[in-house]
């Protein structure tokens, strides 16, 4: 028997471009939030930094979403 924690179901995900800053080009997955693209998401760099981005444009429509470089966390 396995004592595995049960997985939680994903909700809906947007495809998320970072549109510039160290991880320009980079395309990630990032959950919806009540049915819109999250305005801002960090990302990992590496084993010791995040990267903080935000929605290039408010209103942006499909199952993508292009985000803007903000800063380091």
């Amino acid at each position: 028997m396995s004592s595995a924690p049960p997985q939680q179901a994903a909700g809906p995900t947007i495809t998320a471009t970072l549109s510039d800053g160290p991880l320009r080009g980079k395309r990630i997955e990032a959950e919806v939030i009540e049915a819109r693209p999250p305005k801002v998401i960090d990302v990992p760099a590496d084993h010791e930094s995040t990267c903080r981005y935000c929605l290039a444009e408010w209103v942006q429509t499909g199952s993508s979403a292009v985000y803007t470089f903000l800063y380091r966390v």
